[in-house]
Formats: C-alpha cells, structure tokens, sequence
C-alpha cells in the first residue's frame, strides 16, 4: 500500500508538471497577420523558454501556443531562435537623436522597442527662457522645439515618426531651473510649490515619474526634503522616483540611505539610476550598498535599480570640476575658468581627493579620462586620446588642459571615466531587482553622428548582457535577462499591457539568436552595430528583418498612471 501510495502521488506530481508545461493549442481555423513557428518562447515572466507560435493581429499579440490550423498572411519560421518581448532601455538619452533620425538604430537593433528618457534634465517642460537658452547651447544636431509642456512633447513624438516606443519620466533639474534658473542655493517654499505643481503637471501628462541626478548643475543644491517634497507629488499617481544618486563614490552608501528615505517618506517607488560603485578605493563598499537596498526591501519599500553592463561610464567634464566654479550655467563657468586665481584653485580642488563634491576625475585619473565628445570641429583630433595623453602634448598639467578645452569647446566636453570593477558589474547582474538602461542615445553609424565618438554602451549595453553575461559567462541565465529587459521594468513603471509575450499586449517583440548575439563597439571604435538581432516588431510592425532596419516609424509616445488616458 505505501508503495503503490507512493507511485500514486509520484504520477499525480508528473501530471500537474505536464499540464503547467503544456502548450495551448489553437485547432478551428483562425487568420491573422503574421505567425512566427516553432520559436523558443521567453515570454517575460523569467520562465524556461518553450517551444510555441506567436500570431499577431493588428498591433497585438493574438495568441501564444501551438497553431494547428490557423494561418497567417504572413508567416515566419523562427526555429532554433528566441522569441521574446521587446527590450525597454530604462535610461536613455535618445530625445535629440530621435529627432534627427527617428530610427533609433544603435538600441533597436539590439532589441530595444521602448526608449525611457530620465535623469535631472528632460526634454520638457519648457519655457521660453529655457528653449532660448537650450536653442542657443545646442551641439550638432540642430532642431525646434515646438512644445512647452510634457503632454506637448508626447503628442510631438506621436506625430515625429520614430521606430521605438518613447516614455520619459519629469526631471527635478528641469523643473527647477524653471523656478530658480541657473541659482545654486536652496529653494523658497514659494518656489517649491511652483516646482510642485510644474511636476504635477507632468505627472498629469503622462510623465512616468520624476527623475534627479544630484551631482549635476543646480542638482546639487536640492535638499532631501525638496526631493522628498515632489517625489510625494509622483506618489499620488503612482509614478516613480528615480535618481542619479548624490554620490557613486566616497558617500555612495549615504546617497543610497537618502533613496530609501525620500522612498519611505515621500511613499513612493524608487529607483537608482546607473547603479555602480566608482573608484577603486570604494569597490569593497557593494556588500554595504546591496545590504541597505535589500534590507530596505526587506521591509516592505519598494527600491529597485538599474545598470549598464560595462566598468567605464561617461559624462563630462563637468564632472571633474567643483560645484562652484560652474555655479551660474556654461557661460559663466567659461568666464571663471579664464581668471588665474581660480584656475589655480580649480586646479586643486580637482586633484584633492575629499567627500565635498563627486569628483569623477580625481578617481579615474588623467590616464582614465578618455576624450570621446566635442563641439568644436578643432578639437576633434583630441577624440578617442586620453586626458593624459593632450595634457602631455600641450605640456600643461592634466588639471588646466581640462580647463582650456571646456573654455575652447563651448560645452562641458564629453568624457569617459574608467571607474568601476569587472567583478561588480558581474555581481549586480546577478541581482534579481537590476534591471538595464544604456545611458546613451541612439544613433546611427553615419552622417552627424560620426563627428564624435560614444560610449560603447550606447551600441551595445543590451547585446552585451546576453553574450557576454549570458551565454558566455552565464552569470544569470537566459530567461531571467529577459524578464529584467522586459516585465520587470515595465511593471516597475506602471507600463500596461507591454514587456511580456501574452494575448493582448502590444506585438513589441524581438527575434534574436542566443548563439551569436554579441556587442561590437568598442571605447576606440564605438560606432558598431551589434549581432544576432534578427527580427523587431514595434506596435505589430517590422522594424528590423533579419539584421536590418526596415525604415519603419511605427513607435509611440508612452503615458504614466497619472495621464487621464491611462485605463485606455
């Protein structure tokens, strides 16, 4: 009887397992647009892949399962391929590229089907002084700004003709430089209020959320409480707060503390923008850092974090220059950078280490400062060499080559910091609540965007995770890379009805193949597309067949929770 009990119980297990792992069929004869056959399935939920069909219908996923008799009037066979949701870039930069060309071709082809544009300044709200002032400032890419507000700017881009979808979360940088201009002090509460309502405003219009990053501009001068303040505003509709957090160095834990505050107190999601721990004397910091997150999940907040894939960041040189000196905007750092005393005080403070101010430069070093970004064509010749290497050839100090070149540039200069360690970047992949953002735009290998180079992330941050730390290293196996492309970000930003492969949702769907997909841009040569992305659908139109764009601007704006449409 125990025995025969046993094999009773066994036999009941087995077939709970193989009714979980069964396929649904469709036999009574069906047609829909397109049919992908006989793909593996990773539909975001961070299961094993299976083998299934895909039909879509219109801009929609129709069914998921094994098609018997239906057909499509297109169809596709994807065997031996993954099939899996469209890829959402948490952080992206791609506004202005998107503008000059709406292909967004180094993330979407990639995978990428979703651009989430963030950080302190965002592409609206606007007004006049702030579009004149952007207007007057802007680099190669030259355009109008026809919109003022966040919901403007929403509908510009539905009328634009872009391949991915857009979404953007409202910049406290941006909603104070509308109050307070380039002032750095802290605000009035007169002036707190306004910045309220301009974040309420947004949130209204279909902002994902407000966005910081705190060692920025007249960022620095934001108190926890002001944070604390608009985030509250984000919490009523459900929005997310997410920061480039106040110190990625010496105080990082502290800046990770003030996260879980303005979370807990504001009560609101929160995330942390480029999650990292820079400067080698910092990297045994990431167990203190993952303990606070997790122990502040533990608790109930809801903190998450995202990343890019690689031990080198990029700014500019802003970042290696006291808050002071730049205190006013450009213009007026420009002219301080002219006068003798405070060059030489610039150059010092740059080069003293302390916890006043993140100075990115002091922990990359000259050597680890590579030039990759300019606005003047004569100083192109300086791109892809280090600081080191123009300070040497200048024969002047790193310190005031630094100096000269923002004066002659015109712009902070873009640069790339070596900052972080190969071995925590594999260990944050590992964490189940990171999902990924590249910190880049999207560009194509041509034209204007050729004139400077990029970070390599910006071509390949996505491609990366899954050849390198995928299948390569297989740091995290295959489907849960998916679910943190895919569902996992989508729900963090209230994002209905995409990032997973079910009947219903948007037909945001990337075809790749999980042995070659791989990363080709490099720091010297960053310009490359990445590999092994064979098929991209965006809202059930094909941007990319077997490796190449199509041309197609089928991509939307996406609204927040607070939008009036939202339940639509």
């Amino acid at each position: 009887m125990h025995v025969s009990g046993t094999i009773k119980w066994l036999a009941i297990c087995v077939c709970a397992v193989l009714a979980g792992c069964a396929v649904d069929r469709v036999v009574e004869p069906q047609t829909y647009d397109l049919i992908l056959r006989g793909g593996t399935i990773y539909d975001g939920s961070g299961e094993p892949g299976r083998i299934a069909d895909v039909a879509i219908s219109g801009d929609r996923i129709a069914f998921v399962g094994e098609i018997v008799s239906g057909l499509g009037r297109e169809e596709i066979d994807v065997r031996d391929l993954a099939v899996a949701p469209g890829f959402i870039n948490m952080l992206s930069h791609a506004g202005e590229t998107l503008i000059e060309d709406g292909r967004g071709m180094s993330d979407v082809l990639q995978g990428v089907t979703l651009e989430v544009l963030g950080e302190g300044e965002t592409i609206a709200p606007v007004n006049q002084w702030l579009r004149d002032w952007i207007l007057e400032h802007q680099g190669d890419i030259r355009y109008e700004i026809p919109w003022t507000s966040m919901g403007d700017y929403l509908d510009y881009v539905d009328q634009l003709g872009v391949a991915p979808n857009v979404a953007s979360v409202v910049g406290a940088t941006t909603v104070r430089l509308l109050t307070t201009g380039f002032e750095l002090r802290e605000t009035s509460s007169g002036e707190l209020k306004q910045m309220r309502a301009l974040v309420r405003d947004a949130m209204e219009e279909g902002a994902l959320g407000l966005g910081s990053s705190l060692i920025y501009g007249v960022a620095v001068a934001s108190t926890t409480e002001e944070l604390i303040a608009l985030a509250s505003v984000v919490a009523e509709y459900d929005g997310i707060y997410i920061s480039h957090i106040r110190s990625e160095t010496n105080r990082v834990a502290e800046a990770v503390e003030e996260v879980i505050r303005i979370a807990e107190e504001a009560d609101v999601r929160a995330e942390i923008y480029h999650l990292k721990i820079a400067g080698r004397d910092n990297w045994h910091k990431y167990e203190e850092v993952v303990d606070l997150i997790e122990s502040a999940r533990a608790r109930g907040l809801k903190i998450t974090a995202n990343m890019y894939t690689y031990t080198a960041g990029k700014t500019g040189l802003d970042a290696a220059m006291p808050p002071w000196v730049k205190a006013g905007g450009y213009d007026t750092w420009a002219r301080r950078l002219e006068d003798p005393e405070i060059r030489e005080r610039v150059a010092l403070e740059m080069r003293t280490p302390g916890d006043e101010w993140e100075n990115l430069y002091y922990h990359a070093g000259p050597a680890g400062t590579l030039l990759v970004d300019f606005r003047n064509p004569e100083l192109r010749g300086y791109v892809g060499r280090t600081l080191a290497e123009v300070a040497d050839e200048r024969g002047l100090s790193p310190e005031e080559t630094a100096m000269d070149l923002v004066v002659a540039d015109g712009s902070k200069v873009g640069v790339v910091y070596f900052l972080m360690s190969e071995e925590n970047v594999r260990k944050q992949i590992a964490l189940p609540w990171v999902s990924f953002g590249s910190d880049g735009s999207a560009p194509a290998a041509a034209g204007v965007f050729l004139r400077n180079n990029v970070h390599p992330r910006t071509y390949g941050n996505f491609a990366r995770l899954l050849g390198k730390y995928v299948r390569e290293e297989q740091v995290i196996p295959l489907a849960q890379a998916v679910r943190r492309l895919t569902s996992f970000p989508a729900e963090n930003l209230r994002i209905r009805h995409r990032g997973r492969l079910e009947k219903g949702y948007y037909a945001d769907i990337v075809v790749f193949d999980p042995n070659k997909v791989a990363d080709r841009a490099t720091y010297a040569e960053p310009h490359q597309y990445a590999t092994g992305i064979v098929h991209v659908w965006v809202n059930g139109e094909l941007v990319v067949r077997d490796g190449e764009h199509t041309g197609a601007l089928p991509g939307r704006a996406i609204r927040g929770p607070g939008w009036i449409g939202w339940d639509e």
